[in-house]
């Protein structure tokens, strides 16, 4: 087994951990034990992800106290386990936020992200509680590690779970099932041509995101729309080419296709309304459970409805988009944190303080 002989005396590690709903505390807990394929990673920035912050007053029933949040993470290798082979301590790496079985059907099939099986790292749910990466430490198998580039620092690395949410959902809309197999090197993936010009409804972190990302698939319009000013402004900053308020829009865009990245009843409706005959919309925001949507507009204007959930083996294209600086994802980090100031950021980004977007703590 490899493993860093200093590191052995180590039994406990700070982690913030969620002890009730809306109560967060910074405690000493065991390291967590690696079987013979995990890895031990040494965690050097983990983001406050959206769903933690929805999640965090018990409202989602998936983060249920108590727990240590976090799935947005990289960091560096401390200790292998007896099976690990092409890992060692060292490595800079990050990790999928699913941890997928490798076994079951959809598994076999390549999609990792509807594996029957699947956790998901810094969830507790009615299934599962597994603990993620507001931590010193987190124990991951090796089949969900990916080797940072060089260039890239560990503060950005750990976008590359939401970036990764807005390469598949493009892989969805532009390629169909193209996500659902490997990469295909010459073209990102996609078996379809960039959309003329496409819709991205809601400019938050994945909005954000989505907007990159069609920029460098090569759409030539970019329709970003939202409620606030100041998101508008920073979707035209990362490469929206028009920007509109929801409040004063008729959704006559005529686009070939639209990412809702919200999840609620009005931006679905806006989706749907947004695209030409024959459209497509990729729903890909789900704040609400349930919402309610034009099903006259959808079966008479034959529009496609996909759904995109998390991702499906996007990351080494999402650490080649980052690397290259075809996303940029230093203007949406609004702060970087040690992690025991988390609990009070936690409080900030939960009140919608205006002009934050991501949080990144630092164990």
């Amino acid at each position: 087994m490899h493993a860093l002989s200093e590191f052995d005396s180590v039994k406990n590690m700070k982690a913030l951990v969620l002890v009730e709903y809306n109560r967060f505390e910074i405690q000493n807990v065991p390291v967590p034990q690696i079987g013979p394929d995990d890895v031990l990673v040494r965690v050097k920035a983990c983001a406050i992800c959206g769903s933690d912050v929805h999640g965090m007053d018990g409202s989602t029933g998936r983060r249920r106290p108590p727990v240590i949040m976090g799935h947005e993470a990289s960091g560096v290798i401390e200790k292998a386990g007896a099976n690990v082979r092409d890992w060692k301590p060292g490595d800079r790496v990050t990790f999928d936020s699913t941890i997928y079985c490798g076994s079951c059907e959809f598994c076999a099939e390549g999609k990792i992200n509807l594996c029957n099986n699947r956790r998901v790292l810094g969830v507790s749910c009615e299934d599962y509680r597994q603990h993620g990466a507001m931590a010193e430490f987190v124990a991951v198998p090796q089949r969900i590690l990916y080797r940072l580039p060089d260039s890239l620092s560990f503060d950005h690395a750990a976008f590359v779970e939401p970036v990764s949410i807005a390469v598949h959902a493009a892989h969805r809309a532009l390629g169909g099932a193209a996500s659902c197999r490997p990469l295909n090197k010459t073209n990102g993936g996609r078996d379809a041509a960039a959309p003329s010009a496409a819709v991205v409804i809601g400019a938050g972190m994945i909005g954000l995101l989505q907007i990159q990302v069609l920029r460098a698939y090569d759409c030539k319009r970019i329709i970003a729309v939202d409620v606030a000013h100041e998101k508008l402004a920073m979707a035209a900053k990362l490469g929206a080419t028009e920007t509109i308020n929801s409040k004063d829009c008729k959704a006559d865009f005529n686009a070939d296709c639209a990412f809702e990245c919200v999840g609620i009843s009005a931006t679905v409706d806006l989706a749907m309304r947004s695209v030409r005959k024959g459209g497509t919309v990729t729903l890909v925001g789900n704040v609400s459970p349930k919402v309610e949507w034009p099903l006259q507009i959808a079966v008479t204007r034959e529009l496609t409805i996909y759904g995109s959930c998390a991702s499906a083996g996007e990351y080494p294209e999402c650490l080649d988009l980052m690397a290259r600086g075809a996303v940029n994802v230093a203007p949406m980090i609004s702060a970087v944190a040690p992690l025991a100031e988390g609990a009070k950021w936690f409080a900030r980004l939960y009140k919608k303080e205006a002009a934050l977007l991501k949080v990144i703590l630092t164990p």
